[in-house]
């Protein structure tokens, strides 16, 4: 997966990747799906994406390392801040993602329906 130099290239995307939860392959590894990165001229690194599913998994989970405690520990109004966040980001429009983000939450599907309007409607 790497040669001279390429070493450098992949430590600087590898931040990226970590943040959406994706995976380094070698090219020679990347299926039809994936994306392969080149440098220079040559492939260097491929990036396997997550499942959308599993994208949300991820956030939460990197939202939660960021607050430095489990999302069901917060106030209302941080809960409040992780719902705006997460819709921002596209998290509703997984198939159950308000059930995901309720649970994480530690609340109901209708309390993040009433977050997700609150905001629509001050």
């Amino acid at each position: 997966m790497t040669g001279d130099g390429d070493d450098s290239f992949i430590a600087a995307v590898k931040p990226l990747v970590d943040a959406m939860g994706g995976e380094l392959l070698a090219p020679d590894e990347a299926g039809p799906e994936d994306v392969v990165l080149a440098w220079r001229g040559a492939d260097v690194v491929a990036v396997r994406l997550p499942q959308l599913a599993d994208s949300l998994d991820h956030i939460l989970a990197a939202m939660e390392r960021r607050m430095g405690r489990p999302l069901a520990d917060l106030d209302r109004k941080a809960k409040q801040e992780v719902v705006r966040t997460l819709e921002a980001r596209g998290a509703f429009s997984v198939r159950h993602g308000v059930e995901t983000v309720a649970s994480a939450l530690g609340v109901s599907r209708f309390t993040v329906y009433n977050y997700l309007n609150r905001d629509k409607n001050p």
